[in-house]
Order: structure tokens, then sequence, then C-alpha cells
């Protein structure tokens, strides 16, 4: 006996999503203009793998590293930017960043003293080390680098896959979401570093992937329903994707 799985969209449904279009695109408008604006005026709060700074990888001699107090201990030496995250399955081990310090390479050094001496007899220093502006400045041109060649990548691909009005709907859909985000976190003055550029790789190809299936559907719906209104076919289209859009969703971010 075939399993037939269960549709978390009901068979029949149809929203007509596309008589709303108009007011999409203008909230759609705002918000790049917006992210456009705070990112020409306020740029990006780039953290320390693209400024500059010391790392240090320690781990607790006993027990879980209490990230909060670390925090607490390191923050007070007046440093400038610091982060502290846990790291590892069991929470013994935690990473610290310091943003690279004004003045000469004495200043720096003295910093990492600082940091050193304020760890403790409980916690273990595993490893240090020291990325300067130059390195930083790699870091920061080789994400940009990478970004750009994800969305000409998944361009050059669309372009093949489909026509070229997909391709161009896709790119300017996939520039609409990153941009967006960016936006965002210009605004907010979130650190962005490293793992944001993974996070925006990421939602690039999972907004693509989205868009992929949805052209898919319109293709394959125009070549069976060749008389049908171009507009209802489009709602039919994303109707019949929505609980594949929707359950991929929740799941992702149930994993992230």
């Amino acid at each position: 006996m075939a399993f037939k799985g269960i549709d978390f969209w009901p068979h029949g449904t149809l929203f007509r999503v596309m008589n709303l279009r108009k007011y999409f695109i203008l909230l759609s408008s705002v918000l790049v203009f917006f992210s456009l604006v705070s990112l020409t005026l306020n740029g990006l709060n780039f953290g320390i793998d693209f400024k500059g700074g010391s790392l240090f990888e320690v781990r607790a001699r006993s027990g879980p590293v209490d990230v909060a107090s670390l925090r607490s201990k390191i923050g007070s030496l007046g440093l400038g930017d610091v982060q502290v995250q846990a790291i590892g399955t069991d929470g013994t081990e935690a990473l610290i960043r310091v943003e690279l310090q004004k003045g000469n390479e004495k200043a720096q050094q003295a910093a990492v003293k600082k940091v050193i001496g304020a760890l403790g007899e409980g916690i273990e220093l595993r490893r240090n080390e020291v990325v300067g502006a130059a390195v930083s400045g790699e870091l920061k041109e080789a994400g940009l680098y990478a970004v750009l060649s994800a969305i000409l990548g998944i361009l050059g691909y669309i372009w093949f896959r489909f026509e070229w009005q997909f391709g161009i709907a896709a790119i300017l859909a996939l520039v609409h979401d990153v941009l967006i985000t960016c936006g965002l976190f210009s605004l907010i003055g979130l650190d962005f570093d490293l793992t944001i550029v993974a996070a925006l790789l990421t939602l690039a190809g999972y907004s693509i992937n989205d868009t992929v299936v949805v052209f898919d559907r319109i293709r394959e719906n125009l070549r069976k329903f060749k008389k049908m209104d171009f507009l209802e076919l489009l709602n039919k289209s994303v109707n019949e994707t929505l609980s594949r859009t929707v359950l991929t969703s929740i799941t992702t971010f149930l994993a992230v």
C-alpha cells in the first residue's frame, strides 16, 4: 500500500496573492530605499574579522565556560569591542575576540597581556592570534567577492535553465533579500563579520531555491494551461508551491 503524504496546504485553496502585488512592490521599494540610505549614511558595523584584532581560544579547566562572567571581565578592561562566544559541544571552550587597538604593535601586545591576565586560573589559553588591518582588509574583500560570485553564479544557472526574463526576476529577488538584510544590520548597528557573510550566502541559497521551485511550476503550468489568464496562472502556481515554501521556511527556522 503506497504511503500518501499529508499536504500542509489544503487542495483547492487559492489565495489571490497577485492581486496584492502593487502593495508588496511598494513595500519592497520602500524597504530597499531605506536600506540604501542607511548603508550610504551609516555603512556596516564591521566586526573584528574585518577591522582586525586579537583572537583567543580558551577552555575551562573544569566544567562549562561561564560566558557571561568572561564577557564581563574582558569588557571591563576598556579594550573596545569584545566578543565572547561558546564553542564546542560540551560548552567547555570559548572564543574571545578583541578589536584592533589604536597605536602600534606594542599597544596590541599590551591588550593581549591584559586579556590573558584577566582569564583567571580556571581558564586555560589554548590559542592566540592577532589579525592585522591588512589581513582584515583581505577578509572583507574576500567576503564581498564571495557574495557577488554567488549572485553571478545563480544568474548564470537561472539564465541557462529558464528564459532570460526569469533570470532577471530571480536576480532582482535575490538582490532584494540580501540588500534589505544588510540594510537591517546597518540600521540596527549589529556586528557584521564572516559569520554574517556565511548567513547571507545561506539566505541567497534558500531564496533562489524557492524561486526555482516557483518558476518551475510556472513553466509547467504555462504548458498545461495555454489559454489561462497570466495573473491567474501565477496565482495558481504560487498556491501550488505554498505548502512546500511554508514547510521549508519553518523547518529551516527551527534548525537555526
